[in-house]
């Protein structure tokens, strides 16, 4: 309704408009006609002999006036001719008389009602030989212009009127459909609440802000989707994962409890696998938290990284885990901008797998090079091990995924380290390794990467030997 109004305002205004200047407009035309017929009066000489009157006379005679313009000429001594086709009604208005019987000294032109018509009004001095001798009166009847604005104030309304109904129509289906939507939304939301989280719009049909928000809405839902299956899937993990280690920690106990306590030994054992097995539980639970935690928005605190100083760090914190053959090769000069923890933490985990899939001696190497063919940055982490089947790539970078049945640890370190990556916008890949074991490499994007200004920088602090997130 506020909609209508306002356009019914603004039309209105612009109606208004529009016949005041087409009022003005045709006025002017009247105007400019008479002071045209005023000129081409003046324009003639006097003959010799003549008076104003019988010059003027003479000039009517081989002049023809337009339809509804009068022109009177009188003199001093109150007597005066006329022309046109409704003169005499002109002559005999009292105001037109006045003006022929005593001539003003300057011209003028008004709109003016004489004989019972609005007409457009002339009044001008007639000088000859330098001297005022008459009068000359003009007048155009502007009822023709009347009706012409008339025609024109319908019509403008009536446009005016139609676009009033369109506008306030089509503002009426806008909302309509918008609201439709709206609704939906609406709905949509409280299904989800009551726990439909598959609830979906799906396809508008149309490219406008309307469409965009359901296609909004439903990445939205999708998101939220995945979040809250991951949250399950996570504590299903959880309660997998430690049912196991509780169990057992719980047998002994119970073992114990049934042989008594007096043996020191037997206590003293007990003890020990209890405490494993809560250290155990602890350190899963950690790497699951950190795994939950990767679809936080503030994960990763990225900062300006001097690639070669980092892994020459990372490959000096690496060489006390075990007795192996460590190489890092000649390193790209760049600057990349990482979270520096989390990329520590994730390559230390690669070499920790490495180093549980080794034996004393084995190759170790870490490396970074770019790609020539997307300017991406990789970082890889080589060994000379048994390697993993090509099979098994995809399923090793999930949860609990492992290699091997006897493999030790928990099979969260990989999951980690992609995780990181995407984090990072960038991924993980794995594939046969040149030193016969197997390489898993860390992609960042280019974006991350640029030249290195030649800064100095001090290298960072050894971490401790073991990697922040374990295996």
């Amino acid at each position: 309704m506020f909609h209508a109004l306002v356009l019914a305002l603004v039309l209105g205004v612009v109606v208004v408009a529009l016949v005041n200047q087409f009022s003005s407009s045709y006025e002017a035309i009247a105007a400019r006609g008479l002071v045209g017929e005023m000129r081409s009066f003046s324009a003639q000489k006097l003959p010799a002999g003549e008076t104003l009157l019988q010059a003027a006379a003479n000039y009517f005679r081989h002049h023809e006036l337009p339809a509804g313009t009068v022109v009177s000429v009188g003199d001093s001594s109150g007597h005066y001719v006329a022309a046109g086709d409704w003169a005499p009604a002109f002559v005999a208005d009292r105001a037109v008389r006045v003006r022929l019987e005593v001539p003003g000294l300057t011209s003028l032109v008004r709109t003016a009602s004489v004989a019972g018509k609005d007409v457009e009004l002339l009044v001008a001095p007639v000088n000859i030989g330098g001297r005022i001798k008459g009068s000359f009166v003009a007048a155009s009847d502007l009822a023709p212009f009347r009706s012409d604005r008339s025609r024109v104030l319908t019509l403008s309304l009536g446009e005016a009127g139609i676009a009033l109904l369109v506008g306030a129509f089509s503002t009426f289906l806008l909302l309509r459909r918008l609201l439709r939507t709206i609704g939906r939304i609406t709905t949509a939301a409280e299904e989800i609440g009551e726990g439909d989280v598959e609830r979906r719009l799906g396809d508008q049909g149309t490219d406008d802000e309307v469409g965009q928000l359901a296609t909004t809405f439903d990445k939205m839902l999708d998101r939220l989707e995945g979040v809250m299956t991951a949250q399950r899937r996570l504590l299903s993990d959880v309660s997998h994962q430690l049912r196991t280690p509780l169990t057992v920690a719980r047998g002994h106990l119970e073992v114990l409890q049934r042989t008594g306590v007096n043996d020191s030994a037997a206590v003293g054992e007990t003890v020990a696998v209890v405490v494993d097995e809560l250290d155990h539980m602890r350190t899963l639970v950690e790497r699951l938290l950190l795994l939950g935690r990767v679809m936080e928005p503030d994960f990763i605190a990225p900062e300006p990284i001097d690639l070669r100083s980092f892994l020459a760090d990372i490959d000096a914190a690496a060489r006390v885990l075990a007795e192996r053959d460590f190489r890092l090769p000649e390193i790209p000069d760049v600057i990349v901008r990482a979270d520096p923890a989390k990329l520590r933490g994730a390559l230390l985990n690669l070499i920790d797998n490495a180093v549980r899939a080794t034996s004393a001696g084995a190759a170790i190497q870490l490396s970074a090079e770019i790609d020539p063919g997307t300017g991406d940055l990789l970082i890889s982490v080589d060994d000379s091990g048994p390697g993993i089947p090509p099979e098994l790539y995809d399923s090793v970078l999930g949860r609990f995924g492992r290699a091997s049945s006897r493999e030790d640890g928990h099979g969260l370190g990989l999951a980690i380290v992609k995780a990181v990556a995407e984090a990072h916008a960038g991924s993980v890949g794995i594939a046969a390794s040149r030193l016969g074991g197997c390489q898993v490499s860390v992609r960042l994007p280019r974006t991350a990467v640029s030249p290195s200004r030649g800064e100095t920088r001090e290298p960072l602090a050894h971490p401790p030997s073991r990697s922040p997130f374990g295996a």
